[in-house]
């Protein structure tokens, strides 16, 4: 029996600002089927709900639409499909947008919005039925805060957009599904999966995580960012899916970056935390993931192939994001050279409160960070380093410029050299992410095409709620004795770091079996804490990824309530991994000859 040619999936966006032309390089640079794209990171919620705040009509990715009007009549002629979450928080707007965009094309397409994430104006009836919305990292009960959260809304899955796709929808725009969704559907549509295909939707839903960040696995924030032809215009990535699920990641020929073992690993590790990766579709096992570079003379440059990968029953779950505005926050940063840097930073801070009534108790919470290079003595000598000093409240009035007019004064008054990185600001609202939990029967989406409206429900689930895997620390006897020789981790190891909610994650993969034999051994959870003092006093979680040489570790906390509220100058952990890779450690000289 011939088997059904695989479906060819083009990304152009991994984020809301992502690279406006990308649509049109995918639509034009080679055969594809369907065009998608990830417009919805976690803060892109509480952005779009700030400025719905201000213009009704800005609930949805405005950018799409100036990515579409380049590629709409050209994908209307070629039969590619489209499909976005670019809808957010307003779907239906956002597929009002895109007809009217098509009238004044002339163009005449089949568009469906698919709703049902959006739980704000259910919070109550949920709570009522039982669900106490507790915070999945803390514990805490979202009814103890006594807040108004102003987006409350499902990662749901793909069978609502299989369903508009299976109604002759052109165009398919939804709110919060999982990034994965925009993938996994086409192919599940194409193929007629069933939901409990678990193998096939997992396979799925690897290709969908690969290519969901666009040229993040193409060469993009690469660890080994030398060995990248063409860096200042990376290519962005193309799954092709076969009906087993199994995929191929590759590129459009003559286009920038690579696709490699090294490049496909490195996306598996971003923003995940144990082997097992649940959503609303399948759980899918990353355990069982086997990478192959194809053969560049028989099959091609920028192949690599992605298969044996199991599913298991998708969770009983969903999980929620919620964000409710927090409060205001302000910072100052004195950038601080030369000699005696640290004492310098110690004066500057006690002279800052000390000018400020009540001091540190003034305000709500108090973050103080120095952040740069010393040397032993305590000096700054090759390159500044800067004391942040960041503070929140309720009340806008004691962050504002009342807080940061206090760091000008000190201009001509407090340690020699002192200057501030930044002009003093003024206080900036900030918001809180909460993540938690809803039971999977209680939510459905909606397909809305033409005048038709469908119910979608969720797939089948499995009867007891998804165990999170065991974190393993690593072992505690010492590495054998051997001829060591002091290096930057990273000459040896990958990494790549990210963030999910308040916390962070850092993937770490080395390129051959010798290397990863000693990673394993040497970089333990207690070994982390003392390479990323930052971690130190937090609970770090390490999971072992043996069939991708990897590790990875999960930083509870890091991010404090989540990047929106994060007062690192890093507050989505971007650096975190090259960090890692900085520091010196003493490595087996056999691995280095």
């Amino acid at each position: 029996m011939t088997q059904p040619t695989p479906i060819r999936i083009a990304n152009c966006s991994g984020f809301y600002g992502d690279r406006v032309s990308a649509a049109r390089e995918m639509v034009e640079g080679g055969p594809i089927d369907v065009l998608s794209g990830d417009w919805l990171a976690e803060l892109t919620m509480l952005i779009l709900a700030r400025g719905r705040m201000k213009d009704p009509r800005a609930g949805f990715a405005r950018t799409f639409l100036t990515q579409l009007e380049e590629v709409l009549g050209t994908c209307l002629d070629r039969g590619i499909r489209i499909v976005s979450n670019a809808g957010g928080l307003d779907p239906a707007a956002c597929a009002n947008a895109v007809a009217e965009l098509a009238a004044r094309l002339g163009l005449n397409p089949v568009i469906a919005s698919v709703a049902g994430d959006d739980l704000t104006g259910r919070l109550d009836e949920l709570s009522e039925a039982g669900v106490s919305f507790a915070n999945l990292d803390t514990g805490e009960k979202l009814a103890d805060l006594g807040i108004d959260p102003i987006t409350a809304n499902a990662y749901m899955g793909s069978w609502g957009i299989v369903a508009a796709l299976d109604r002759g929808a052109d165009v398919v725009v939804t709110g919060r599904v999982t990034d994965a969704a925009v993938v996994v559907a086409p192919a599940a549509w194409r193929f007629g999966w069933a939901p409990d295909a678990w193998d096939q939707l997992a396979g799925a839903v690897v290709a969908g995580h690969i290519i969901e960040c666009g040229a993040q696995c193409t060469g993009g924030n690469y660890a080994f960012f030398d060995e990248v032809p063409g860096i200042e215009h990376v290519g962005f990535p193309i799954a092709e899916i076969a009906a087993d699920g199994t995929s191929v990641i590759t590129k459009h020929p003559n286009t920038g970056g690579i696709v490699s073992v090294g490049t496909i690993t490195a996306q598996l590790l971003y923003e995940i935390a144990g082997p097992r990766y649940p959503t609303p579709d399948v759980v899918a096992c990353f355990d069982t993931i086997h990478l192959e570079q194809e053969d560049p003379d028989r099959e091609g440059p920028d192949r690599v192939r992605v298969s044996a990968v199991r599913g298991e029953p998708a969770p009983p779950d969903l999980k929620v994001a919620i964000n409710y505005l927090g409060g205001y926050r302000n910072a100052v940063t004195f950038e601080i050279v030369g000699l005696d840097a640290r004492r310098k930073a110690e004066i500057a801070e006690r002279t800052l409160f000390a000018a400020i009534l009540d001091g540190r108790d003034a305000f709500d919470e108090v973050d103080v960070r120095l952040e740069g290079t010393l040397t032993p003595a305590g000096d700054a000598l090759d390159a500044p380093v800067h004391l942040r000093v960041s503070v929140t409240d309720r009340d806008a009035g004691r962050v504002g410029r009342r807080f940061s007019n206090v760091a000008t004064e000190m201009v001509l008054a407090s340690y020699p050299g002192l200057h501030l990185a930044a002009p003093p600001g003024d206080a900036r609202e900030f918001g809180v992410f909460w993540p938690t939990l809803v039971p999977a029967t209680l939510v459905c989406q909606e397909v809305a095409i033409g005048d038709e409206r469908v119910a979608v429900p969720g797939p089948p689930t499995a009867s007891q709620p998804f165990e999170p895997d065991l974190p393993e620390p690593g072992p505690s006897h010492a590495p054998p004795t051997e001829a060591t020789r002091p290096v930057p981790l990273g000459r040896l190891v990958g990494a790549r770091s990210g963030d999910k909610g308040g916390n962070a994650n850092v993937g770490a993969w080395a390129r051959d079996e010798e290397t990863f034999a000693w990673l394993d051994a040497f970089l333990t959870t207690s070994r982390l804490k003392a390479l990323l003092p930052e971690s130190a006093p937090l609970t770090v979680l390490r999971y072992r990824l043996p069939n991708l040489r990897a590790l990875n570790f999960v930083i509870v906390g890091l991010l404090g309530r989540g990047v929106a509220a994060s007062t690192r100058s890093d507050p989505q952990a971007k650096a975190l991994g090259e960090e890692l890779r900085a520091v010196t450690v003493d490595v087996p000289v056999r691995l280095l000859d």
